[in-house]
């Protein structure tokens, strides 16, 4: 489970980097190069480019809030439910909250499903 909350933190830590360079590179080492993402604003984001530029445009309306892990619910085979909070960072308030469902293949982040 370690090595579950380890990539976790590691695709949460994308969400929160602001220098482009820095991001692409944490998403080149933590998702598969065919990675999908999508959530009630993003329908299927398909590939590298697209999420980080998603990200990217996410930071413009969150500003300085960051991405923290809450609590994971549960995990199997290659899939897991947690759920993460939107706050100022160093904080335990929540500006947002969610689910996400991840899917991983080769120790990597396939697909991710977000709610919220």
């Amino acid at each position: 489970m370690s090595e579950t909350v380890d990539l976790i933190k590691q695709y949460l830590e994308i969400w929160n980097e602001r220098d482009d360079a820095r991001r692409d590179a944490l998403i080149k080492a933590t998702l598969t190069d065919d990675s999908t993402y999508s959530d009630p604003d993003y329908a299927g984001i398909e590939g590298h480019a697209a999420l980080s530029t998603a990200i990217a445009d996410a930071h413009e309306k969150f500003g300085t809030l960051v991405f923290t892990l809450g609590e994971v619910i549960g995990a199997h085979h290659d899939t897991v439910l947690f759920t993460w909070r939107l706050g100022p960072a160093g904080s335990d308030e929540a500006v947002a909250t969610g689910h996400d469902v991840m899917e991983f293949a080769d120790g990597r982040v396939r697909r991710v499903v977000g709610f919220f």
